[in-house]
């Protein structure tokens, strides 16, 4: 599988995330669900790890590894809870694009408190009105002397309920469509950044999903990452990146809620033999595994093609597509298993079940990957010219 890939450092790295998340995550993610709060002293002490900086440059203190080990060490963090991986993944990709975009200065004042995880980093694309259609972005920014003045709302954002930074987009010409859109580092502590409610998600608490206003914020030269014309190109390069990671938290999902699954179907006796003797429930697990192990080949793939630089457009949203769904009806299908019990609170099915349902609307909802996959038929199968 994609470990025998890894170098040795690599693999070391994924089982510190391993062993991280049975140790901070495990313990602790139905309570910050119950809790309704955002685990922010947990994502510190995972940058304490370096979990935070796998994919960085060593340039810019970070490790400087593969995509593909990204992708499994959070793979392992998933397992324990998808909502803190997430999170913490979108915090890891704000150091990394900040760093790779920013301005010498401007880094070198922010990034070492992004990588300690005293400034949590998010994304700023979706706003209230605007999701998968990235080139209708709303939020306007208009040239004035010395940077830009911005104006707009964001929403469904991951870390906006503490994020001190955000790589945000903005449209700057809307007669020139997605070439006149602009990307920012914009800073919460500066004048005309209001953060709004987060809201309440169920299952997901702890992304700390929410949004945030800009009136009138003033954006100096050095926060602009990528010029009018360059930044929808750079917002796409790094999605099928996301979609990929995205599965393989689908398979640590299922993966987790397999391993609960047998062990109790094995440990729970009906009419005098344990619950995975009778058929009907032992083959559903069994569809749940085969699916499981279909999953991990299209992501692993994906994440292959996405260190060496191949075209990964169709294989990352066919692991995409198919690992989302698979989650949602599997770990169902796990659930189903223990009977009521899978319900509890005492095990993780049902917050998995609401992770997955949560990852099919990420970064590219489940009829997006129909749309993408769906144009890119004719040059896969159809007659040749």
């Amino acid at each position: 599988m994609l470990d025998e890939v890894l170098t040795a450092e690599e693999r070391a790295v994924v089982a510190r995330a391993k062993a991280f998340a049975e140790a901070h995550v495990a313990p602790n993610a139905a309570r910050w669900e119950w809790e309704r709060r955002y685990p922010l002293e947990t994502i510190k002490a995972a940058c304490a790890q370096g979990l935070n900086t796998i994919e960085l440059a060593r340039q810019h203190g970070g490790q400087g590894l593969s995509f593909s080990c990204k992708l499994r060490a959070f793979e392992e963090i998933a397992r324990h809870d998808f909502a803190f991986a997430f999170a913490l993944i979108n915090h890891h990709n704000a150091c990394a694009r900040f760093a790779r975009d920013g301005k010498p200065a401007h880094v070198a004042r922010l990034l070492p408190r992004m990588i300690a995880g005293e400034v949590i980093g998010c994304a700023g694309l979706s706003e209230p009105g605007v999701g998968s259609d990235f080139g209708g972005l709303e939020m306007a920014a208009v040239r004035v002397d010395g940077g830009w003045k911005l104006n707009g709302a964001k929403a469904w954002i991951t870390n906006a309920a503490v994020a001190g930074l955000s790589v945000a987009y903005a449209q700057t010409d809307k007669s020139l469509g997605y070439r006149g859109i602009a990307c920012f580092a914009i800073e919460a502590d500066r004048p005309g950044f209001h953060r709004d409610k987060p809201f309440e998600l169920h299952g997901g608490h702890a992304i700390g999903v929410g949004g945030f206003h800009l009136v009138d914020y003033f954006a100096p030269d050095e926060a602009v990452l990528h010029e009018p014309g360059k930044a929808f190109k750079a917002a796409l390069a790094g999605i099928n990146g996301a979609r990929a990671y995205v599965a393989a938290m689908c398979c640590g999902m299922l993966q987790a809620s397999l391993e609960t699954a047998v062990r109790y179907t094995q440990q729970r006796q009906t009419f005098g033999q344990p619950v995975i003797d009778h058929q009907g429930v032992r083959w559903k697990l069994v569809d749940a595994a085969t699916d499981l192990e279909a999953a991990r080949l299209l992501t692993y793939r994906a994440a292959r093609l996405i260190d060496e630089a191949g075209d990964a457009v169709l294989p990352a949203a066919y692991a995409k597509k198919f690992a989302t769904d698979m989650a949602v009806n599997r770990i169902a299908d796990c659930i189903q298993a223990m009977g009521a019990n899978g319900l509890r609170a005492e095990y993780p099915l049902a917050r998995h079940l609401a992770g997955a349902k949560i990852a099919a609307y990420t970064d590219g909802s489940i009829e997006m990957m129909n749309e993408r996959i769906g144009a890119g038929l004719p040059a896969v199968f159809g007659v040749p010219t």
